[in-house]
């Protein structure tokens, strides 16, 4: 699916009842807004994996905990900056939630997630046009995992999902 069809999927999915936005929220909702598809915010990362399988301990919005199974790390380079983001198991997938410089400001504050798709081997496609917001950025009654430290990115990622207010 395109980042163009999974906008549109979403915003289905948010108009719906089984949506995590408020009744009142559904009732005003006119679709989600997103910086423009930027070409140049897809990129090819190698998973450099841990020595030991192991889970971590993800703080939630809510206070709570969550243990995520820590697939490793992904490295490649923003404007030629190494970046390194750890990432989680998910099916085949990877699920990597990170802040950026524009949290708080453009995006959700506690951060946003972004899958990996898997391309062969250790190699992934990490697509932040993709990048979304968890639920608790709709509606508080959520528990979201909240990036880990090591995710802070001091570079700005705009593309994905803004915030919703």
């Amino acid at each position: 699916m395109d980042v163009d069809d999974l906008r549109h999927f979403k915003n289905e999915f948010f108009a719906g009842h089984e949506s995590p936005l408020t009744p009142v929220q559904r009732a005003r909702f006119t679709g989600l807004r997103y910086f423009d598809i930027e070409p140049g915010m897809r990129f090819e990362a190698v998973l450099e994996r841990p020595a030991t399988s192991e889970y971590e301990d993800i703080q939630t919005s809510d206070g709570q905990v969550q243990h995520l199974p820590r697939a490793g790390m992904l490295r490649f380079a923003i404007d030629a900056k190494p970046i390194g983001l750890v990432a989680y198991e998910q099916g085949h997938d990877l699920f990597i939630p990170f802040r950026d410089a524009t949290s708080g400001s453009e995006t959700y504050g506690s951060g946003r997630y972004v899958e990996a798709h898997r391309l062969g081997g250790d190699r992934y496609e990490i697509d932040f046009n993709a990048a979304y917001n968890p639920y608790c950025a709709y509606n508080e009654d959520w528990s979201c995992p909240l990036p880990p430290r090591e995710n802070w990115l001091d570079v700005p990622i705009r593309a994905g999902e803004l915030s919703f207010h």
